[in-house]
């Protein structure tokens, strides 16, 4: 294969072993950029999403919405089974034109087979799906798979990943998104009720070509919305990876969580954060079987299942009954009361702000030499893992962080100097730079710096 396929090749499970190209590409752009921090503003209001995302009352309890984007979704596998009962104007905010009642008894094949009539047959691109009895909607817009939508033998991935997001938050909603597109991603990035949007692919060794940045672009900073981007499963840097890289992604390498903590050496460097590399994940073609796979593709939805059960924590908190984060809610991803009757609006900056404070790093004394992992530098360890590790331990000091009960300290400043130079990197390779602090709700903060 020439380097022309290569800058075509699209690594679905960011699993594979990569070349230096993008390496050394990276290098040479980190090498020769300044420390500097900066915003990015979305200030002109004909591009912000005018959407609704408030429901018509608190009938119901707060929730919040996840969307990954991958090869499909299994719903027939318990993992994703709910006997909640959805309010009709949840269906209606997600734009639902068709509801599926899944059969869960027999096989899986035998269950396919037998709603293939009355489901599967009948779904077309332009079709969001409300599967009854589980926790997903779904929407195919890009088509050209054997089944829109579901997650068949042929596929696998995105069963995993969506798996992922339950263990780290069992009360999200899931807006699943088959594709692999700017389409895709903006399928769920415009949908005014989704409050995370997850991606884990992206082109091999994160060689530096286009892929979903104008659609993370639509969804982080013209609608508010969080973005979590996969950073490749190699030790490439993450600036330039078109899923990791952009500033408004949230870049997620991987960590072995399991044994020694330390950096996993086919994992991306220097991205925002590290997180869960390896996991138990229910099977793509049975109804209750799991598995255990590693890479950065579960990793990033794990991270999106932690911002949404802190999301919906404070959404409890604050009598916030509504989702996404329109004009409507004032670009807030959280919009509601204090306990004291003052207004509590927390915009994704916030929720950035806290991930990045609560991040950590593993001492290297836990390292084992036969382990496979590369150890946590004592020394710009940010290079590695950027803010540092994030796992479900994070998730109760951002809430006190938030909510302002316990706020976490500054970073050390070589913490700081080192992810500015990484912001410094990422706004001049995605041709971004620096602008006034923001002024008002619908602007975002790409550091998460007031």
């Amino acid at each position: 294969m020439d380097v022309l396929d290569a800058l075509h090749l699209v690594d679905v499970g960011r699993g594979k072993q990569r070349g230096v190209l993008a390496v050394v590409l990276a290098v040479l752009i980190i090498g020769s950029l300044v420390v500097g921090l900066a915003v990015l503003s979305a200030e002109d209001e004909s591009l912000q999403f005018s959407g609704e995302g408030q429901p018509p009352s608190n009938d119901w309890r707060p929730y919040s919405v996840v969307a990954p984007i991958d090869t499909g979704i299994n719903v027939y596998h318990d993992h994703f089974r709910t006997s909640e009962v959805y309010p009709d104007w949840l269906l209606e905010g997600l734009g639902v034109t068709m509801t599926c009642t899944p059969t869960f008894e027999g096989t899986w094949q035998e269950r396919y087979e037998a709603d293939r009539s009355s489901c599967w047959d009948n779904i077309t691109t332009s079709d969001i799906v409300y599967f009854e009895g589980t926790k997903i909607f779904g929407t195919s817009p890009d088509g050209g798979t054997d089944i829109n939508i579901l997650d068949d033998p042929s596929d696998g991935h995105g069963t995993a990943v969506t798996g992922s997001v339950l263990n780290a938050n069992p009360d999200a909603i899931i807006f699943f998104v088959e594709g692999f597109s700017n389409n895709a991603v903006l399928a769920a990035g415009t949908s005014p009720l989704v409050d995370v949007v997850t991606t884990s692919f992206g082109a091999i060794g994160s060689l530096p070509v286009s892929g979903i940045e104008s659609g993370t672009y639509e969804t982080v900073v013209v609608n508010n919305k969080i973005h979590t981007g996969a950073a490749d499963n190699s030790p490439s840097p993450a600036v330039q990876d078109a899923t990791a890289g952009p500033p408004w992604s949230i870049g997620i390498a991987g960590y072995a969580e399991e044994g020694d903590d330390q950096k996993e050496t086919m994992s991306g460097s220097y991205p925002d954060i590290a997180a869960d590399w390896t996991q138990m994940l229910p099977n793509h073609d049975d109804v209750d079987g799991y598995h255990e796979t590693s890479g950065t593709s579960f990793a990033t939805p794990r991270t999106a299942g932690i911002l949404s059960f802190v999301i919906d924590h404070l959404r409890e908190e604050t009598g916030d009954y509504g989702s996404g984060a329109s004009l409507s809610r004032s670009g807030a991803v959280v919009n509601g009361s204090w306990e004291d009757g003052t207004g509590a609006q927390i915009y994704n900056h916030h929720l950035r702000e806290a991930l990045n404070l609560s991040a950590w790093y593993p001492s290297f004394s836990t390292w084992d030499p036969t382990s496979g992992t590369t150890p946590i530098s004592p020394v710009a360890p940010c290079t590695q893992v950027g803010w540092g590790v994030v796992n479900l331990s994070n998730i109760q000091p951002m809430i006190e962080h938030l909510n302002g009960t316990s706020p976490m300290p500054d970073r050390p400043s070589d913490v700081e100097t080192c992810m500015q130079v990484n912001q410094e990197a990422r706004e001049a390779y995605w041709g971004v730079y620096p602008s006034e602090a923001p002024q008002s709700p619908s602007t975002t903060y790409l550091l998460g710096r007031d």
